[in-house]
């Protein structure tokens, strides 16, 4: 009776926590210009949103695609007016990986709802099945399951992001020494960069010269476009380059020997982390082995110890 009441309850919860989620709460106390910022904000945002589900392709219009961003839109509206804000880092990794908030939000919802109701069903299942067990159980299962559900979307894009960064910078180094290469040919800044970034068509220099492309169209120069792209993305290389292309564009600066010294000096640091990495694998792999050759000698000296302590 007791598992039925927690299960009712735990089941309103959920359904209070949806009618929250997706109703729109009324506006008291906020007057225009509050309004119009917030409607602002949603503009931007979306603009920043249309290469990535540009580049979606008919996968980002099917339908499960639209629910899911509807349903991150209405979590992400009443975060919004709630005057909550997703970390700085985690803005940048979804950016990285082209994963738009609304349907990280989702997944996490997705996933705490799944991490909830899976472990309470199987603990209840478990405390009828086996004596013994407190009634609490599956409240706590559920409650560790929903957590854990919820914290598994943000694992897994900070994952796939640290590798992204990696390689973005491996990129971005290349792109130095041609953007250096094209400079010291005579070319112009945008010309340089056009030029750097139509060589290769890895997802990195694509990112590139998407952005190159909308700062075009939008009228921004392309040095700041690179820096805000290095923010929305938490790749300083970038940040570092607009500000170096910057100077170029303002005092004339010849930061060609600048560019080509930064690239070296990108390359050497991505050879240190890399044997760095080795050298973590390789010890891992050596405790791996120690830790075999310790079973190996427990399995060969257990019999002479039984021998030995049942002779005694």
């Amino acid at each position: 009776m007791i598992a039925i009441v927690l299960a009712g309850a735990l089941a309103g919860a959920g359904v209070l926590l949806l009618v929250v989620a997706y109703s729109r709460p009324a506006m008291r106390g906020v007057g225009a210009p509050a309004t119009l910022a917030a409607l602002d904000a949603e503009r931007q945002k979306q603009a920043q949103n249309a290469p990535a589900e540009n580049a979606g392709g008919a996968g980002a219009a099917s339908g499960r695609a639209g629910v899911t961003s509807s349903v991150g839109r209405g979590i992400r509206r009443q975060l919004e007016l709630s005057g909550i804000r997703l970390p700085a880092g985690l803005r940048a990794d979804l950016s990285l990986i082209d994963r738009p908030i609304e349907n990280h939000l989702a997944y996490s919802l997705l996933g705490a709802a799944l991490g909830a109701v899976v472990p309470f069903v199987l603990g209840g299942l478990l405390v009828g099945l086996v004596g013994g067990l407190p009634v609490t159980t599956p409240v706590f299962l559920g409650i560790s399951g929903l957590v854990i559900g919820a914290m598994l979307p943000t694992l897994q894009a900070g994952q796939r992001a640290t590798v992204r960064r990696r390689d973005f910078r491996h990129v971005v180094g290349s792109f130095l020494d041609l953007v250096a290469l094209n400079l010291s040919g005579g070319r112009g800044v945008p010309e340089a960069l056009n030029s750097a970034a139509s060589v290769s068509d890895g997802w990195a220099m694509v990112r590139l010269r998407d952005t190159l492309a909308i700062a075009r169209l939008q009228g921004v120069t392309p040095w700041s476009a690179l820096s805000r792209l290095g923010e929305e993305t938490a790749v300083a290389e970038l940040s570092d380059l607009g500000a170096a292309l910057e100077l170029v564009a303002d005092d004339g600066a010849k930061v060609r020997e600048s560019l080509a010294a930064r690239a070296a000096s990108m390359r050497r640091r991505e050879m240190a982390d890399a044997e760095g990495r080795a050298q973590a694998r390789s010890q891992s792999m050596l405790i791996a082995q120690l830790l075999l050759a310790v079973g190996f000698l427990i399995f060969l000296i257990y019999p002479a110890i039984v021998r030995v302590l049942s002779g005694t």
